[in-house]
């Protein structure tokens, strides 16, 4: 089953199973990205919208992208705005859904289902405004090296996503490459117990051409 078909059927339940990646890497976003002003962003991988309604409290326009067009239904059922502009696309072909610079890119579990994160990171180089920022929240690469990853149940089983291992370094080096400084990288745990291995992996980049935000 393709990502996009899987996706389509993992909408009718992704809002109200357990998921405790989906909601922790919400948590992530929003932590990260609390101190950043932006008023224009791009979403990749928006979904049913669970991070959407939270960047229009700080965005006044919002481009908000997602695979599968059963996700983004359900997206549009709860969120009203025109602030805000729904598109299917996928973001391995051309970004023609970018039509202005970005303050901000932000990516939700997404690239884990990309295998080559440079031409992404190329494209997002083209779209972002001068001081723009980049964020990821993906699944942390140590659950994945553990076997983890996207699945949910269906009445013919445990259905798996499709998805690809990436390390941190290889978030790092495309990002430099595309030119892009590293701000934050941080990790979130189950709980907050950070005797267990990181559920989700946070990544904060900014353009070169600016001045590094501490964070």
């Amino acid at each position: 089953m393709s990502v996009q078909k899987a996706y389509d059927s993992w909408s009718v339940q992704y809002d109200t199973n357990i998921n405790k990646t989906r909601d922790l890497e919400a948590l992530a976003l929003r932590e990260i990205l609390a101190g950043i002003e932006f008023e224009s962003c791009l979403e990749i991988g928006c979904g049913t919208g669970k991070n959407t309604e939270w960047l229009l409290t700080k965005a006044s326009a919002l481009t908000a992208v997602d695979l599968s067009a059963e996700m983004l239904a359900k997206a549009k059922e709860k969120i009203s705005s025109d602030k805000v502009n729904f598109l299917q696309a996928d973001i391995l072909q051309n970004w023609d859904f970018a039509n202005t610079k970005y303050d901000l890119l932000s990516f939700s579990l997404v690239l884990e289902h990309i295998e080559h994160l440079d031409p992404v990171f190329e494209k997002a180089a083209k779209v972002i405004a001068d001081g723009g920022y980049i964020y990821i929240g993906e699944l942390h690469p140590f659950k994945q090296y553990g076997g983890s990853k996207a699945r949910f149940d269906t009445e013919e089983g445990v259905q798996v996503v499709s998805c690809f291992n990436h390390h941190v370094s290889d978030f790092t080096q495309a990002a430099a490459k595309h030119g892009f400084n590293i701000i934050l990288i941080n990790e979130f745990f189950d709980d907050e117990d950070r005797n267990t291995v990181p559920r989700i992996l946070a990544m904060l980049f900014q353009a070169k051409n600016s001045t590094a935000l501490k964070v």
